[in-house]
């Protein structure tokens, strides 16, 4: 499986939003399926948190990490796939498999059609109607995981 350097930081503005849904998704409060991701710090081993959107697709669920190789992405391997997801004082542990790029097209194009409101600024134009050539050029630098309960 590639592993892309693709990295998105946020802006101002996503930090601000990410701020908002990560406050009210703590107090139990989800926003359109938003959860709070946390996982063991790969260097520190503590625990960190983001705000994620699972996405339900072909009866299975995913992460998808639209800014690419971010510091939750990394967590998650270091950690052989184990964290947990949360909304408000509910935990649901999870192991978590990473998908390979030839897999992505389908999970990216139903994510998108979701969530692009959200997060389409990061897909630098490429949306839910993009051809599936599209979709496979740019898996590489979007990681994707399949959770399921532990």
């Amino acid at each position: 499986m590639t592993t892309s350097p693709r990295y998105v930081s946020p802006k101002s503005a996503t930090s601000v939003f990410n701020d908002i849904v990560a406050r009210l998704t703590r107090l139990g409060i989800s926003v359109y399926g938003s959860r709070m991701l946390y996982v063991r710090g790969r260097k520190t081993g503590e625990w960190r948190s983001n705000p994620v959107n699972p996405l339900h697709f072909d009866g299975d669920r995913y992460l998808v990490a639209p800014r690419g190789n971010t510091q939750w992405v990394r967590n998650l391997r270091a950690a052989n796939g184990e964290g947990e997801l949360r909304v408000g004082r509910r935990t649901e542990r999870f192991t978590a498999t990473e998908i390979s790029d030839d897999d992505k097209p389908a999970i990216l194009r139903a994510y998108l059609k979701k969530w692009k409101f959200e997060v389409g600024v990061f897909f630098d134009g490429v949306d839910a109607k993009a051809p599936e050539e599209t979709l496979r050029a740019i898996a590489p630098g979007y990681p994707v995981f399949r959770i399921a309960p532990r």
